[in-house]
């Protein structure tokens, strides 16, 4: 009955969504190809990227055409600084420009800090949809024994009934299975609510819409190889760690931000370039010799003699800057550290646990081996064969919920040594 109910549930909240049926490596595939929050990391690499085309533009070549043909009257003056053509063209290009060769240094090295932000966003998104895969796997195991043990407590309930009714038992003990059978149907339709929103939460993290579905299907998944000591994690995690690279990435874009303010006094050097092609009429009055084609090449020289504060207040800022990415690189290698020990130190406890849940499943079902060929000799009634099933069924969870706190052991240790994409694919 409360099989039916369940079902009932699950076709009630969803409705006319879509399930999807993917193992646990198709869910990290697909989060890496669909998932909004990686998609919106890689559109802000796309923008860094685009970034350095700009900050390099003052090094590129540009060329202008047009034509400066006008009505002259009188002397031929010129005209937004150049005299009347019927043709012109000109191009300017920056030679030597080291506040803008720091700033493309600078806007390069924060377009690899985008990479890298990028990098770590797909590490996240990947444990995260990881982790609702497992949750959304253990509750499902979890529920599946429940409505065992509720399939239990309902043949007892009914023989148990039935021994009251004949005077063999006290209707306490009828009331003692009816309150357990009623705590296990709340705890089933409390497991069902809870993976509905998993199933959802972890269809949405895949870039389904929000009324889908994704449904965990087991594979031959191998578990992953984890260092072999506390001491092996911490270098891993040292050398993989994203976010210290990304710190030593702002450290250096800072860097060239510095030496940007700093040599604001260096000379500027352009290579400018001009051609024309007069009208006879306009200067043919005025002047003993006419030419029709005319340019001009050279180098603007610029020389900054007073800059003024702000230069100097810019740079003590990227100092400042400097200094406090610094201090928050050793606080991060710390952190790390520290968390790593404690990640590593997780999977050793969860191994135990789960070691000891196992070994208390064993027992319960030798134990129940050993009530039912009792119960085939006459030496015991079902009343004890359908109690030691039940002690069985709850076995069972805490065996699963070993299980699943064990691999969430496992993946929070791969994510610290950044080998976690590597494990899943």
């Amino acid at each position: 009955m409360l099989r039916y109910t369940l079902l009932a549930v699950f076709a009630s909240g969803l409705g006319f969504a879509e399930v999807h049926s993917l193992t646990l490596r198709q869910v990290v595939e697909t989060a890496l190809k669909e998932s909004p929050d990686l998609v919106l990391a890689r559109l802000d690499e796309q923008k860094a990227q685009a970034g350095v085309r700009v900050a390099r533009d003052p090094f590129v070549p540009k060329v202008y055409a047009g034509s400066g043909l006008a009505k002259t009257y009188g002397y031929p003056s010129s005209i937004e600084g150049a005299a009347p053509s019927i043709f012109q063209a000109r191009t300017d290009m920056a030679l030597f420009n080291r506040p803008k060769s720091f700033e493309v240094a600078r806007v390069r090295e924060n377009a690899r800090g985008a990479a890298i932000t990028a990098q770590s966003k797909s590490d996240e998104v990947v444990y995260q949809t990881a982790s609702l895969f497992l949750d959304a796997q253990q509750l499902a195991r979890s529920a599946q024994s429940l409505n065992l043990e509720v399939d239990s407590l309902e043949r007892l309930s009914a023989a148990v009934k039935l021994r009251v009714d004949e005077g063999r038992e006290i209707p306490l003990e009828s009331k003692r299975i009816a309150v357990n059978l009623a705590r296990s149907r709340q705890r089933v339709e409390g497991l069902a609510a809870d993976l509905e929103y998993v199933q959802a939460t972890l269809a949405v993290a895949l870039g389904y819409p929000a009324g889908d579905r994704v449904q965990p299907v087991d594979d031959d998944r191998k578990s992953p190889e984890l260092p072999a000591n506390e001491q092996a994690a911490r270098e891993l995690a040292l050398q993989n760690n994203r976010e210290i690279r990304r710190l030593e990435s702002q450290l250096q874009a800072k860097g060239f931000e510095l030496k940007e303010y700093q040599s604001v006094r260096w000379p500027i050097l352009d290579v400018v370039a001009q051609y024309s092609l007069f009208a006879k009429s306009n200067y043919q009055a005025f002047f003993t010799h006419f030419q029709r084609n005319n340019g001009q090449v050279g180098v603007s020289i610029q020389i900054p003699l007073l800059t003024g504060s702000a230069p100097k207040g810019l740079a003590s800022q990227a100092q400042i800057d400097i200094m406090q990415l610094r201090t928050q690189m050793n606080q991060t290698r710390n952190r790390i550290e520290l968390d790593t020990q404690k990640s590593f130190q997780d999977v050793q406890k969860a191994l135990a646990a789960n070691e000891v849940a196992k070994l208390d499943l064993d027992y319960g079902r030798e134990q129940v081996s050993v009530l039912l060929a009792q119960l085939a000799e006459g030496r015991v009634n079902q009343l004890a064969v359908d109690d030691a099933r039940l002690i069985e069924q709850e076995k069972w969870i805490a065996f699963y919920d070993a299980q699943h706190g064990l691999e969430k052991a496992r993946l929070n240790l791969l994510r610290q040594t950044g080998t976690l994409l590597a494990a899943l694919r």
